[in-house]
């Protein structure tokens, strides 16, 4: 499966209308949409009556977007960490799942301000705990902690970032204005996972080249454990999906 095909999939499983639902009027509104991936959320934003620029690092699924021809919606090639246009000022920026690949958020979400207008929102979307699934044998939870910790100690990747974002964007001088945690079918479920989620997490798993490198000869065992946990009838989740809205306070 392609990472534009797993992209597809994933949106069906989560609950975009929830954080829509919370966001301002939209309409007639620019929204800057950083780490777009293919499109799927632009596409939601403009139906929504946004005029949306999608920002993505990935050459392939900023291609992928620009060829579905989004009405109101436009495309362009950025690292979220060094994106500055001196043209743009937005009237909300939404990004999700990508807040917790940042080594310093607080420097990056930051700078983005700069694109947002006064009295402007910012959206974040993040999991929080992905692991977080029980029941799992001892010595995969320990790998998975030790894991977890080392990615954070070497800033590559936030496993916990989802209940920091509130606190992130206090840093940063917003005012957050709604915080809260949404259903999602593939990262926060309780029971037995779907044939179709189950596949899902296989491939993530497939694409995690640290964790293999990290785990070693352990790896298999890990990522077996992991996925018979998700099939269990007595599966249960402690991982989140979290959504924080800010304001920018008027000058």
């Amino acid at each position: 499966m392609s990472l534009i095909e797993e992209y597809s999939q994933q949106y069906d499983w989560r609950a975009w209308p929830i954080i829509f639902d919370a966001l301002p009027d939209l309409d007639g509104r620019l929204v800057l949409d950083l780490g777009c991936g293919i499109g799927d959320l632009a596409a939601d934003l403009a139906a929504r009556g946004a005029r949306v620029i999608g920002v993505d690092m990935n050459d392939e699924l900023i291609t992928y977007a620009k060829e579905r021809h989004i009405v109101n919606a436009q495309f362009r090639i950025g690292d979220l960490r060094t994106f500055r246009d001196p043209h743009i000022r937005a009237d909300g920026i939404w990004s999700s799942f990508a807040a917790a690949y940042f080594p310093s958020p607080c420097d990056t979400i930051g700078s983005w301000l700069v694109h947002l207008r006064p009295g402007g929102w910012l959206a974040l979307t993040e999991v929080d705990d992905l692991f977080g699934h029980q029941p799992l044998s001892n010595r995969t939870h320990e790998l998975l902690n030790r894991y977890v910790e080392e990615s954070l100690e070497r800033s590559r990747y936030d496993f916990r970032m989802g209940r920091k974002l509130s606190g992130v964007l206090q840093q940063i001088g917003l005012v957050v204005t709604h915080e809260f945690t949404v259903p999602d079918a593939e990262l926060s479920f309780s029971g037995p996972a779907s044939p179709l989620v189950l596949e899902a997490w296989r491939t993530r798993f497939e694409r995690m080249h640290l964790l293999r490198e990290f785990c070693g000869s352990e790896f298999e065992h890990v990522r077996n454990n992991f996925l018979n946990c998700l099939k269990r009838d007595d599966h249960s989740c402690h991982a989140t999906v979290r959504c924080c809205i800010a304001s920018k306070k008027e000058t």
